[in-house]
């Protein structure tokens, strides 16, 4: 079973953003994302369709616990860029390897 908690801080962590940033994005009391991240309460599927966006992700990608969630990330935010920006994200991509 997915704990809806630890998935919000992991892909909170990943993009940086603070618990009140999140809050904020989400148009959601940082109380109430606190709470849904120390596991007290459960979010209505609404409020979680709110931190997903905020977050820059699908529900799907949320709840996928069998992919990578770091490549998923990546691919979600690499197809956000223009054609040019990926290409250009693929050239300094090839030249760390």
């Amino acid at each position: 079973m997915i704990n809806v908690g630890e998935r919000l801080i992991y892909f909170r962590e990943i993009r940086g953003i603070t618990t009140n940033k999140l809050a904020n994005l989400a148009g959601i009391s940082q109380s109430t994302l606190r709470e849904i991240e120390l596991g007290q309460r459960n979010p209505n599927v609404e409020t979680l369709s709110y931190f997903c966006e905020a977050l820059g992700i699908s529900m799907s990608e949320f709840f996928n616990e069998n992919d990578n969630e770091l490549n998923g990330f990546l691919v979600s935010s690499a197809k956000k860029l223009s054609k040019q920006q990926q290409l250009k994200l693929a050239d300094f991509i090839n030249e760390i390897l």
